[in-house]
């Protein structure tokens, strides 16, 4: 029998530190021979991420212990940071690791063997720390690694440039950094890692340029390849600074295969290498692409038989198997609707990452000759009662000018346990990063954490998010500050108008973009009773003036308006420059090796917030960066969260109370 509580005090299985030791996700599947090979996050483990070996009898193994962390800071969202070949004595590992960004190369069944470098630690830069790699192919025949080859040049996050390079698998350039041969004279400003054509004859890559961010318009390059030096006859096939190729692969017959949002839609186009002229293949007001925040995304593979496995969708994303010939998608069955840009075909099979509305992210196989799909590894597992986990509800919501918001809906749920009578619950509305992101509605811990205790989450992909076309994109153009925030007080005000959530208990939360607009929310709007702010931009013209990395460092041009041009919007939407406006409460969350979203701009807003009787609270994390991984620091961040609501909705929680400054 349920018995009534105030919503946020239901007592619930699912605390902090379960949260924390499930948060994250596995990535970059890839089979070497006959085994599957990932990384996977080990929040326990200070954060890092280790490589995971799968073999066909389906035992699995870490297969690099700690210290060792499999992950790159090229643009400092980082990216594909291994590969793998098989080799006389077994696989042949290349993987970056984290601490020094080298590049190493690993045979995991020689005896006795460890990883050995395969460049040099060059400390060139206080920023950047040197030179970076990511996106790595390993071309055993050649004695050499493909890969995207960042140098930072001084002292500043824009003394950097980027080339296709190429490593040598001997060892020589650990000590001398002339035996890395770069494959393009360096004239983007971005590229990702060169593809080499089944004849051996020409490589493909992307680059785009500033200000452009990837998703705005990028260039899909093709040269002939040379067997010294760099590359020959450097040409541009399609893209351009209104067209965004995000992905492009050779097929096994030679021919090539781009998703270009050419229509308005990221589609596959196949694309003559000759003239450059793009045939559609599967024309849909679908994605068949994404946001190029990271290099070495792989929403599509080509297959040996001519078929193409594809992720796709409207708002979600499928798993399905394209006849390029016939311009037919078969969908793989299962209960997944969030398939990851990671996908890796061997004959028949496919396998990929994908999560459902009752399952986290897992490693699934799909067998194209049965039509059968089964998870394989990283399998999900209910570690709590599934009865204490919301159910998604994608919905559609109103906007100002009438137009859609697309968001999803996590309704408190408790075995048993339910609101007092006449008792509304309060409602989080939760911004994803970006802005250029998407929130996808499958199973999170993290939700279920305030779900279980009887707060309701609803997850908002306003205006600028992708799945949903460039149109829904461009929205935010020069729109920053202005439709991300309108696009979640509407939806927030939506809930409550239908009397699902109590008007006087709204919150708002994000990280990164969503903090921004979580401030944003709270300067601009008296819709919030408080807010929690993650590692936020906070002040405009100081992140469009140098306190950002190099990636981000001109998006604002598109978001907001270049500064020259329009410098009051800059003040005008700043939180930090308002500081006077925001009467609600909020925490603010800071990792202090941040150096995307740096702590200077959260003590910006705290120096002129002081004294002026708002209850705040500020938390910061050493050794975190942008987006916590460490097991500690997750628990600290969720709990003190779950306190804000605590002492702000007027419930106990069984969590330290925050300290408040005014």
């Amino acid at each position: 029998m349920s018995t009534p509580e105030p919503y946020g005090a239901w007592p619930s299985p699912i605390d902090a530190r379960l949260t924390a030791a499930h948060d994250g996700r596995p990535e970059f599947v890839t089979h070497v021979g006959d085994d599957l090979w990932w990384t996977a996050p080990r929040p326990g483990e200070g954060g890092r991420r280790t490589l995971v070996r799968r073999r066909p009898d389906g035992a699995e193994e870490s297969a690099l212990p700690a210290p060792w962390n499999v992950r790159t800071r090229v643009v400092e969202y980082g990216g594909l940071a291994w590969a793998g070949a098989p080799g006389p004595d077994g696989p042949l590992i290349v993987f970056a690791h984290f601490d020094d960004q080298r590049l190493y190369a690993y045979e995991p069944d020689r005896p006795g063997a460890e990883p050995r470098p395969l460049t040099p630690l060059t400390p060139v830069s206080a920023v950047g720390g040197g030179l970076r790699w990511a996106d790595p192919v390993v071309h055993a025949a050649q004695g050499e690694v493909w890969c995207v080859l960042e140098e930072f040049t001084g002292e500043g996050p824009g003394d950097v440039r980027r080339v296709p390079a190429a490593v040598p698998l001997d060892g020589s350039a650990a000590e001398n950094r002339q035996a890395v041969r770069e494959l393009d004279t360096g004239r983007h400003r971005f590229v990702t890692g060169p593809k080499l054509s089944p004849d051996g004859q020409r490589a493909v890559w992307i680059a785009w340029d500033h200000p452009r961010m990837p998703w705005d318009g990028t260039e899909l390059k093709m040269a002939e390849v040379t067997a010294r030096g760099p590359f020959t006859g450097v040409r541009t096939l399609i893209g351009g600074p209104e067209e965004s190729v995000a992905q492009a692969e050779w097929a096994s017959d030679g021919s090539l295969i781009a998703a270009t949002d050419r229509s308005g839609w990221w589609n596959l186009h196949r694309v003559d290498p000759a003239t450059g002229e793009a045939k559609p293949l599967c024309p849909r007001e679908e994605e068949f692409g994404g946001p190029l925040w990271r290099v070495g995304q792989r929403w599509f593979a080509p297959m040996e038989n001519g078929l193409v496995a594809v992720v796709h969708g409207r708002g979600s994303n499928r798993l399905g198997i394209l006849d390029p010939d016939a311009g037919e998608i078969c969908d793989a069955a299962g209960p997944w609707n969030d398939w990851a840009p990671s996908l890796d075909v061997r004959g028949s099979r496919v396998t990929g990452i994908a999560a459902g509305p009752c399952s986290g992210y897992e490693i699934v196989e799909l067998d194209t000759v049965t039509g059968r799909a089964r998870a394989v590894a990283e399998r999900h597992t209910d570690v709590v009662d599934p009865a204490y986990l919301p159910h998604p509800e994608e919905r559609v919501f109103t906007g100002p000018g009438g137009r859609e918001i697309h968001a999803t809906v996590y309704q408190p749920r408790h075995p048993d346990r339910h609101g007092p009578e006449g008792e509304l619950p309060p409602y989080v509305v939760s911004v994803h990063g970006g802005p250029t992101g998407r929130s996808a509605a499958v199973l999170d811990l993290g939700v279920a954490y305030l779900t279980s205790r009887g707060i309701g989450v609803v997850e908002v992909n306003h205006g600028g998010s992708t799945g949903y076309g460039r149109a829904y994109r461009n929205r935010l153009r020069e729109q920053w500050g202005v439709v991300d925030v309108e696009d979640c007080a509407a939806v927030a005000e939506a809930l409550a108008a239908e009397g699902s959530a109590d008007p006087q208990r709204l919150a708002v939360r994000g990280g990164s973009a969503g903090g921004w607009t979580a401030a944003a929310s709270i300067a601009q709007t008296d819709v919030y009773a408080c807010a929690t702010v993650i590692y936020p931009v906070l002040d405009l013209a100081g992140w469009a003036t140098g306190e950002t990395h190099d990636l981000e460092s001109h998006y604002l041009e598109s978001l907001i308006g270049p500064l020259a041009e329009v410098p009051e919007r800059y003040t005008e939407r700043s939180p930090a420059e308002h500081a006077d406006r925001i009467t609600a409460p909020f925490l603010l969350l800071q990792g202090l090796d941040d150096v995307i979203c740096p702590p200077a701009q959260s003590r910006r807003l705290l120096e002129r917030i002081a004294g002026r009787g708002v209850p705040h609270a500020y938390l910061t994390f050493e050794g975190e960066g942008h987006g916590f991984r460490r097991a500690d620091t997750m628990v600290r961040a969720a709990e003190a969260e779950l306190a804000l609501y605590a002492e702000v909705f007027g419930f106990t929680a069984d969590v330290p109370e925050l300290e408040f400054q005014h």
